[in-house]
């Protein structure tokens, strides 16, 4: 069995309408050689996942592709949520699939998965929470900064709706607001200055 261990980093990020320009902002600004796994929950159709992978990846140095059940989140690359149900980390190294909570109007949840980093990762982990309609993934933003992790919430002037960094800024779950164009660059100095 793999252990996680405190030296791993994942960075878990959020995003509903606008979100794949802001994704594509923020993954085109990571190095070949950035030292953690990214995992992405963007409200989207499954229909529509595989697609947005491959988009993203045009732009990304890291390669993307849609989370499969039983994946682990790994270094220098990236994950992408790709059903109509809720992706979790199911262990400290595996990611799956689960349809609870099933009145969870948002699918899938950001607040699902970023709850369950909060259960199950046992290294570094940074959440982000990019432009989107709603509240999801406001709660979890706070579980993560409550357990310690460093949380980032998208600004309101780059933002292409207010709704998800908003309420996660009412609720103090961002230890930093920043404008998208800074968001890579804090994460590559987030992982650079810690060893």
């Amino acid at each position: 069995m793999t252990i996680i261990t405190r030296g791993e980093r994942l960075v878990a990020i959020g995003a509903s309408a606008g979100g794949p320009a802001a994704l594509t902002a923020i993954l085109s600004g990571l190095p070949q050689d950035f030292p953690a796994a990214v995992v992405i929950v963007q409200h989207v159709d499954a229909r529509f996942a595989e697609g947005l992978a491959n988009w993203l990846s045009r732009d990304s140095a890291l390669p993307v592709r849609t989370a499969r059940e039983g994946d682990r989140p790994i270094p220098g690359s990236v994950l992408l949520a790709a059903t109509n149900d809720h992706l979790r980390l199911i262990s400290s190294v595996r990611v799956g699939y689960t349809s609870e909570p099933s009145d969870q109007p948002y699918r899938p949840s950001v607040d699902v998965f970023f709850a369950s980093v909060c259960t199950h990762w046992a290294g570094e982990a940074v959440g982000v929470l990019l432009t989107g309609m709603g509240r999801d993934g406001a709660q979890g933003l706070k579980t993560l900064r409550d357990k310690g992790h460093y949380t980032i919430a998208q600004d309101q002037a780059t933002s292409t709706v207010y709704g998800m960094p908003k309420a996660a800024a009412s609720l103090g779950a961002a230890v930093d607001i920043l404008p998208l164009e800074r968001i890579a660059p804090r994460l590559v100095d987030t992982f650079r200055h810690k060893t």
